[in-house]
């Protein structure tokens, strides 16, 4: 069974820093992102509903330069069940979420990045100044959605928590 792509691998029209798609989010957070639209799916919710299917995968073959957004998403919400570990109550994770997601961060093309073996580093300093926005933008956008999802009656869900020592593709942020 093969691992689910992005779908928005298709959209032609978009900006891209190093190969990331810069991608159209539903969000009130400041950054570099195109607006969503709010009734249609954006990366986010795509990251979410897609993360329980594709953490499961060693292998990972890339379609366009969306799905490495959804690597990285993939990726950062396997950091967020970690943190999550000692199962907080909901207004504790939002915290310790938020705090995650303000950290300091690589991106392509850093030495400490672990997946530089699969994007390439930006062109400029422009270019990565954009990327690290948008990034920090994902991560912020993530962190506030990621809790609702997961918590039930002030309790992280097992079906959730489950994936916490999983690594997508053997790897980690």
């Amino acid at each position: 069974m093969p691992a689910y792509h992005s779908a928005f691998n298709e959209l032609t029209d978009l900006r891209s820093a190093g190969n990331m798609a810069l991608l159209p989010i539903k969000t009130r957070v400041r950054g570099p992102s195109p607006i969503a639209d709010p009734n249609a799916e954006d990366i986010i919710d795509e990251a979410l509903n897609l993360f329980r299917a594709n953490v499961l995968f060693r292998n990972f073959e890339i379609k366009g330069d969306a799905d490495r957004v959804l690597i990285y998403l993939i990726l950062f919400i396997t950091e967020c069940l970690g943190k999550l570990a000692r199962n907080p109550s909901l207004r504790e994770a939002e915290k310790i979420l938020g705090t995650l997601a303000l950290g300091n961060f690589a991106i392509p093309g850093d030495a400490t990045f672990p997946l530089n073996a699969l994007y390439t580093a930006p062109a400029n300093k422009m270019d990565a100044d954009l990327l690290r926005q948008y990034v920090s933008q994902l991560r912020q956008e993530m962190a506030i959605r990621l809790p609702n999802r997961i918590y039930e009656n002030d309790k992280p869900g097992k079906w959730w928590m489950c994936f916490q020592k999983r690594k997508f593709m053997n790897k980690s942020l």
